[in-house]
């Protein structure tokens, strides 16, 4: 025989992976390569992160206490601040989970040129930035707007009559018209993967549409209902540039109320436990969005 290795033989194992050093060797390898990101992970978020924790617990007088904890939750502004948020977050939510459901539904069931090109302008949109949407809101209604202009130049009057626009309703509509995307891009998933057999089925047995869309569509639809609502709610929750950029000067969220604490008031340990409430609930509906994105998914 010669020397030359016989095909399909197994190659002799290494002594050091024989060895049960060997194998601790390779046990650690993945954690040292988990070592630099988790590395920059630390250094760029959990420690500014920690340092806002710190600051909220430090009045102005010094020393550590709960004392801005307990003037920031007992005070008006902060209630206020607190119901504004929610009640726009459910409200933007609703809308964009009735409107996102109508416009899916449009695109993945009704016959109609551009229907791909209208699909793909969805995924599109979700990388606009959310002041690009209320600046374009302030082109059409603002006080010198075209509503506006239009309104002017037909009855001649001094002013136009849409002045919604600086009122909690008028950022009611810009996180609708931003954040609908959000929910018709799974919804259109899930259309797509409908066996459009049933559909059809449905209809030759004589069934209405609204009788189709909800015995057959909206069941198939719920589990990316839920998870695109859940996204959206977290989203609107922690929305600043909406909000500023609409002029809503009456209208004071959680983000605002940061801002407005650090940069105008200049109360640091405020601001910082404003932030901290905030990042708990967004933090406590993401796991939320996490829990309902797994479910659908199953």
């Amino acid at each position: 025989m010669t020397g030359e290795p016989v095909l399909g033989a197994v190659a002799p194992r290494r002594s050091e992976d024989r060895q049960p050093g060997g194998r601790a060797r390779g046990a650690w390898r993945p954690c040292l390569w988990a070592l630099p990101p988790v590395a920059l992970l630390a250094l760029f978020f959990l420690h500014p992160l920690a340092l806002v924790v710190q600051q909220s617990f430090r009045p102005d007088t010094g020393g550590t206490s709960l004392r801005p904890y307990a003037d920031v939750l007992a005070s008006t502004a902060f209630r206020e601040a607190l119901w504004t948020t929610v009640w726009l977050a459910l409200a933007a939510t609703a809308g964009c989970l009735v409107l996102g459901f109508l416009l899916a539904l449009v695109i993945a069931f009704v016959p109609f040129p551009g229907a791909r090109a209208v699909a793909r302008f969805v995924d599109v949109f979700l990388s606009f930035p959310s002041f690009l949407v209320t600046l374009a809101l302030l082109f059409v209604y603002g006080s010198v707007g075209m509503a506006n202009g239009a309104w002017t130049g037909v009855t001649g009057a001094a002013e136009g009559p849409f002045r919604f626009l600086t009122t909690p309703w008028g950022v009611l509509l810009a996180e609708i018209t931003y954040f609908t995307p959000f929910v018709m891009r799974p919804l259109l998933a899930a259309f797509s993967q409908l066996d459009t057999a049933q559909i059809e089925a449905a209809g030759s047995l004589g069934a209405r549409a609204p009788r189709i869309v909800r015995r057959i569509v909206l069941p198939e639809a719920l589990p990316a209902l839920a998870a695109g609502g859940s996204l959206v709610l977290v989203l609107c929750l922690n929305e600043f540039g909406i909000v500023l950029f609409t002029g809503a000067k009456g209208v004071t969220t959680l983000p605002t109320l940061v801002y407005g604490k650090a940069i105008l008031e200049s109360d640091y340990p405020g601001a910082c436990v404003v932030a901290v409430v905030n990042v708990l609930i967004s933090v406590g509906l993401y796991g939320l969005y996490r829990v309902v994105s797994r479910r659908a998914r199953a």
